[in-house]
């Protein structure tokens, strides 16, 4: 009897470590196909011959089909599970990592639109997969996660180009190798189908009897969400312009953008664990905005000297946001199902607004010939960022709230 009880605990511990190895390779795949494509950009556009206009697509589509499905992916998860729809994410990311390395426009875009698809999934139903799994210890997985996140985000970007340079690799193989990661993650992710799940009808009626648009609480997140996704996408795509206007050379611009991109690494990591251990995460959300405040107003003030020192805050800003926003899906939830209908919901938002940023920003510019009317919008966004924050850092959940506004209604009725 006690061997059956120690050859079941020993069963169980490995397959939670084989869980937390998957949550890993399945974040490790959320950025990295992205990143990887921008610095092959002159590349891709030389080699097929198109617009800058169209090679500036290949970065913007994704971000549209993280906007179009994100909503949709808790559904297809209340239908099959969250474990099965992961693992088909991961099919297509592997499928549309392959296509997108072939040379043609037709199957560059058509992989790519297949990428950004599984990404929007991923994205969405991991937060949920770390509530249901690991209620415990939320911040510490959320930080898990997010730093291999963007830690091999980081490693697509410097990669890519030397990668493209082996032999006869070029843009095509230096695209075409991630299909491996993929493929590996989707291997270790496998074991997860064979959990049980509850009746799914049960979780359609759930969804249909409660609705998080109607939520205060749910859209103070979601601006939040979208609000930090718009000043990093944006920054991540103008920056290196406002550095040059600032009287930096391109090298020495490509190395402060990266620098924003390093400092917010560790924040990834830190923030989770931190907020978690808080009771309430105003004090961070605070702290969060004002850093983008500060180095937003820095870059307008112009000048080089500091301009590193602007680029770091932006990147702590940046990360800090990021990692509060996954855990405001987590903390702000009652369950794994709903943190995943809240992630949909703010990720929706956020990427639209992540999609349409740079190109405002840019047709703001060419307006006016300046970048301080597109800094000052960006320091508009980091204030509303400042004023969802101190709402949605607040103690309680998006349900909560659902059921106050629901008993004060019929109170009235009542009365």
């Amino acid at each position: 009897m006690d061997k059956q009880l120690d050859r079941n605990a020993e069963k169980n511990k490995n397959a939670g470590w084989l869980l937390i190895l998957g949550v890993v390779l399945v974040g490790a795949n959320l950025r990295l196909p992205l990143t990887s494509i921008g610095a092959l950009i002159p590349f891709i556009r030389e080699d097929l011959a198109i617009s800058n206009a169209l090679a500036g697509a290949i970065t913007t589509l994704p971000l549209l089909a993280f906007a179009v499905l994100s909503p949709f992916a808790p559904k297809i998860a209340n239908r099959i599970g969250m474990e099965w729809t992961i693992a088909i994410a991961l099919l297509l990311l592997i499928i549309g990592t392959t296509v997108r390395s072939l040379s043609s426009v037709e199957f560059l875009f058509a992989g790519t639109l297949l990428i950004g698809l599984a990404i929007a999934i991923g994205n969405v139903l991991i937060p949920g997969i770390v509530k249901m799994n690991f209620p415990l210890k939320v911040g510490l997985m959320t930080g898990i996660y997010a730093i291999f996140m963007n830690l091999f985000g980081a490693l697509g970007s410097g990669l890519s180009v030397p990668l493209s340079s082996i032999g006869s690799f070029s843009w095509e193989g230096s695209l075409g190798i991630w299909v491996l990661l993929g493929i590996v993650s989707l291997l270790v992710w496998l074991p997860q189908l064979k959990k049980k799940r509850d009746n799914p009808q049960a979780d359609v009626k759930q969804e249909k009897r409660e609705s998080l648009w109607r939520s205060p609480l749910a859209w103070q997140i979601t601006l939040f969400m979208g609000g930090q996704s718009l000043i990093y996408y944006t920054l991540i795509t103008w920056l290196p312009d406002i550095l040059y206007t600032n009287g930096f050379n391109s090298n020495a611009a490509g190395w402060i953008v990266f620098l924003m991109q390093f400092a917010l690494i560790p924040l990834t990591f830190i923030v989770p664990i931190v907020a978690e251990k808080m009771k309430n995460q105003v004090a961070l959300s605070v702290i969060t905005a004002s850093f983008f405040i500060i180095g937003i107003l820095g870059f307008l003030q112009g000048g080089t000297f500091l301009a590193p020192l602007w680029a770091v805050l932006i990147g702590v800003a940046a990360g800090s946001a990021f990692s509060l926003s996954m855990m405001f899906f987590t903390i702000r939830s009652r369950d794994g199902k709903e943190a995943a209908e809240l992630s949909g919901m703010a990720q929706s938002f956020g990427y639209l607004l992540a999609a349409v940023g740079p190109i405002a920003v840019g047709a703001l510019q060419d307006l006016t010939g300046s970048w301080t009317a597109p800094l000052l919008l960006l320091l508009f966004i980091a204030a509303l960022i400042l004023l969802a924050g101190m709402s949605a850092g607040k103690e309680g959940q998006v349900s909560e709230q659902q059921v106050s506004k629901k008993y004060a209604k019929t109170q009235h009725e009542a009365n």
